[in-house]
């Protein structure tokens, strides 16, 4: 088997030009820090090869890749795993992934049929932690991404009032407003009728525009009902912005991972994950990504996520996407098997909430 150059191009657009014998070689490391979650030696890779090189050349092209920072040795006595940059590599130039069978597609688009789409939101994440045996999430689309559909007003006590907002795919985004008053349902509900004509068919901002005509065209404050109709769909469109909800699966696949059997590595990873504010507007970035994103823990100025990777795809339209999907878990995942199973579920939303 002839070994030549070979150039190869990341997802970043950094370019290396490996040989193949050291495109082999990497290949061979991830694959197997992937399925042993330790440092891999020279003996290791020998049997893991496809061409038969001999112990001298394995250690030369691992010292090769060790200098182009793709592999490093974690410990002074230890084997070789691979770094964000050589994921980096593997994941944009080598990695062949497997595609998902029919029966498993139809399997998972039948878990989703016939629920709500907060229902299909909620199963996408925890499904996606079952099937990747890591962190699955759904960011649930903010309001000012949806086109709104129906509203209502809701008295919940003397000083409180819920609006609930409907998108178009039936995602109900809820708000509490302050607002005094007393045995005034009929009232609130004359009000939300009004408000409806104006959302219907709009999107936040639209909704926000027209409102702010309408006030302006206010003449006098006799026309009571109008103005608590605009002052309350003002103060529930005015919130909608601060809601982005973080639906995640179940941590249990997650907490079996080696990495996580390290007290100070979970405790860093938990932090983060608590720090939603943090992590929605990382999540929130790769909206601009388009199909599956992979993000290392280098990527991103997190600290928590260090050791981790983010797989993620949008959903909701290529044009328009509502948010975003994925997994969260150790740099060292199945990315064949984790690629694929995040695109189909980015296609199933998609198809759920614009059908």
């Amino acid at each position: 088997m002839s070994l030549r150059p070979d150039e190869t191009r990341s997802q970043t657009g950094e370019a290396l030009r490996l040989s193949q014998r050291q495109g082999l070689v990497l290949r061979a490391v991830v694959s197997a820090y992937v399925g042993e979650a330790a440092p891999i030696g020279s003996a290791t890779l020998a049997h893991l090869l496809p061409v038969s090189l001999s112990s001298a050349s394995i250690r030369n092209t691992l010292a090769e890749l060790a200098d182009l920072g793709l592999i490093e040795k974690p410990h002074a006595s230890a084997g070789r795993v691979p770094t964000d940059r050589g994921l980096r590599l593997f994941v944009d130039a080598f990695l062949g992934t497997r595609p998902l069978g029919d029966y498993e597609k139809r399997h998972l688009a039948g878990s989703v049929h016939g629920v709500d789409a907060l229902a299909a939101l909620r199963l996408a994440s925890q499904l996606l932690s079952e099937r990747t045996q890591q962190l699955g999430f759904v960011l649930r689309p903010r309001l000012d991404r949806v086109v709104l559909r129906h509203a209502s007003l809701v008295r919940l006590s003397s000083e409180r009032v819920m609006a609930v907002l409907v998108s178009s795919a039936g995602v109900a985004h809820r708000r509490v407003i302050e607002d005094a008053g007393l045995d005034d349902q009929a009232e609130l509900d004359r009000i939300a009728a009004a408000l409806n004509a104006t959302v219907r068919g709009r999107t936040l901002a639209e909704a926000r525009a027209a409102l702010a005509r309408e006030a302006s065209h206010l003449r006098s404050q006799a026309e009571r009902l109008r103005a608590r109709a605009l002052r309350l769909a003002a103060a529930a469109l005015a919130q909608a912005d601060d809601e982005a909800d973080l639906l995640t699966g179940t941590w249990l696949s997650l907490l079996d991972q080696p990495e996580f059997r390290d007290p100070e590595r979970l405790r860093e990873l938990l932090t983060a994950l608590e720090t939603r504010e943090r992590l929605v507007a990382l999540l929130d970035q790769m909206l601009a990504e388009r199909g599956v994103h992979v993000a290392f823990g280098g990527d991103t100025d997190e600290p928590g996520l260090r050791h981790c990777a983010i797989v993620t795809a949008r959903y909701g339209g290529e044009d328009a996407p509502l948010g975003v999907l994925g997994v969260i878990g150790p740099s060292r995942m199945d990315y064949a098997r984790v690629i694929p199973l995040v695109e189909f579920f980015s296609q199933l939303i998609t198809e759920k909430l614009t059908a």
